[in-house]
C-alpha cells in the first residue's frame, strides 16, 4: 500500500513527533502533554524530497520516508426507499384530523 520514497534510517526518541516539513526534510518537535508546552521543531535529516500531489508522506516504522495514496471521495450510498416516509406523513395527517374532530365535539356540548 505504501511505497518507500527515501531511506533515512531515523532512530525515534520517545515524546517527539517526526514529520516531513515544507522543505522536504525530516523534522521533529516535542509533543505537548497537559500544561507543558511543546518545543520548536528541529531538523533531523536533510533530504529535500519533492512532494507529489495526492499522496500522504510519513516516516515509517523503519525510520524511512514513505508515501501512500490519499483516499479522496467516497462512493455514494444507495438511496433508501422514500415510500416509508410518505406513509408516515399520511398517518400523521390522519391522526391530526381525528384529534381536531374530538376537540370540535367538545366545544358543541
Amino acid at each position: 500500500m505504501a511505497e518507500k520514497v527515501s531511506k533515512a534510517g531515523i532512530k525515534r526518541e520517545k515524546g517527539f513527533l517526526y514529520y516531513l516539513d515544507k522543505q522536504g526534510d525530516v523534522s521533529k518537535a516535542k509533543m505537548v502533554r497537559g500544561k507543558k508546552k511543546g518545543g520548536k521543531p528541529v531538523k533531523v535529516t536533510k533530504l529535500g524530497i519533492k512532494r507529489a500531489e495526492g499522496y500522504l508522506y510519513f516516516i515509517d516504522k523503519q525510520g524511512d520516508v514513505s508515501r501512500a495514496k490519499m483516499a479522496r471521495g467516497r462512493k455514494k450510498a444507495k438511496k433508501k426507499k422514500v415510500v416509508k416516509k410518505t406513509v408516515k406523513k399520511v398517518v400523521k395527517k390522519a391522526v391530526k384530523k381525528v384529534a381536531k374532530k374530538k376537540v370540535v365535539k367538545k366545544k358543541k356540548k
